[in-house]
């Protein structure tokens, strides 16, 4: 990285918090292996104004799906599955589904056809997020009270809540960002016989030696935990963040891991090797290829979903969006990319190309939109070649 262009990214964001619109923030760069970028500025609790540190505890949130589709395609290279089983296969409640026609202000119902394990890992099984707008499906997420903030259901018991609900499209017609991997997190245990938490902290955080991601923060490292502003700095509608300070019993595949960013760059770095890490093989390297690799084809992206969810020029993976041409985008990169982010302001993007990743952590969830193409744009500017 240039020096000069390195400190001009970080005295941007220090400009941010300075201004009172950020918090606070970790930032990460890594290339060839070796960590080129690793800091903190800010505040990690506004509150109380401690300042933040690199191993303060974030809500990935969203960043929680690419780890919980790893774990699915652990089970598929063992041969405990196939991307083409249908999701009932596993989950009985999921065969008799609905999806919600609406035509001229009425809705009716037709037969759902069967979503594969593929339609969930990559978006495309016909389910979406209450949050995403009022269609009848989103209407009955809400009615029925399918959605965050959920904590005293078991996996199992919001499954069969949320296939009861009726689907946003036909499974494999429209991507559709959704709850999805929420529904992979429950297979995950249905084939396991672990709870999601524990698989995940068996096979991957363990291996990878990520000692600090988990569904629930225990008290001694409460101190830890990153806050937003408790009242939006743009005047908006502040989102109500999950309480890491409370257990809970809901361990959501889609959105419920807390992490830091030493433990998430051993992810990254995880992936960038395809698949393995310190001696340490949990995926083929052929699967990370065809994980990252676009799924989507010809099928179109949801209006909701296709200006800063998946944009001009990219398509989805299993568990990532996916850059397919370097030109396109607004915001720069190599084709081959990939990347994804949480819904309280967390992203990374993954370069193999160029060998690099890069990953900021914030917690400023109304603002994510503009800080994710922000810091692309640093990043990049930053590299040599």
């Amino acid at each position: 990285m240039y020096a000069d262009r390195k400190a001009r990214l970080l005295a941007v964001l220090q400009s941010e918090i300075d201004s009172k619109r950020l918090p606070g923030a970790v930032v990460m760069l890594s290339r060839h292996g070796k960590v080129e970028l690793f800091e903190s500025l800010g505040q990690q609790n506004p509150e109380d104004a401690s300042p933040m540190a690199r191993d303060s505890i974030f809500r990935i949130y969203s960043m929680t799906k690419p780890i919980v589709s790893v774990a699915t395609m652990m089970l598929m290279e063992q041969g405990k599955l196939l991307l083409s089983d249908p999701v009932s296969k596993f989950l009985p409640e999921y065969a008799k589904q609905q999806v919600a026609v609406e035509e001229g202000g009425q809705v009716s119902y037709a037969p759902a056809k069967p979503a594969t394990v593929q339609d969930l890992l990559r978006h495309t099984a016909g389910l979406t997020y209450e949050f995403l707008g009022n269609s009848a499906a989103q209407k009955a997420y809400r009615a029925s009270k399918v959605g965050m903030g959920m904590s005293n259901v078991t996996n199992a018991e919001f499954s069969k809540l949320l296939a009861a609900q009726p689907l946003q499209y036909q499974p494999a017609s429209m991507w559709e960002y959704s709850r999805a991997t929420d529904v992979l997190g429950v297979l995950v245990e249905a084939i396991s016989g672990q709870t999601l938490g524990n698989y995940l902290n068996e096979h991957i955080f363990k291996p990878l030696k990520m000692f600090e991601t988990s569904f629930n923060v225990p008290a001694d490292k409460h101190h830890r935990i990153a806050e937003p502003f408790k009242k939006d700095p743009d005047g908006g509608i502040q989102l109500k963040l999950s309480n890491l300070r409370e257990e809970t019993l809901f361990e959501s595949g889609g959105g419920g891991l807390a992490s830091t960013a030493h433990d998430y760059a051993r992810f990254l770095q995880f992936m960038l090797n395809k698949g393995e890490l310190d001696g340490v093989r949990l995926l083929g390297s052929h699967t990370v290829d065809y994980m990252t690799a676009d799924h989507l084809g010809n099928i179109p992206t949801s209006p909701a979903c296709a200006v800063t969810l998946l944009p001009a020029g990219h398509g989805f993976g299993l568990g990532f969006a996916v850059r397919k041409e370097t030109g396109i985008s607004t915001v720069p990169g190599s084709a081959g990319v990939y990347y994804w982010g949480g819904i309280a302001g967390t992203t990374f993007f993954v370069d193999p190309k160029l060998d690099m990743f890069a990953m900021l952590l914030i917690q400023a969830p109304n603002q994510r939109d503009y800080y994710r193409p922000l810091f692309r744009n640093l990043v990049y500017a930053a590299l040599e070649d």
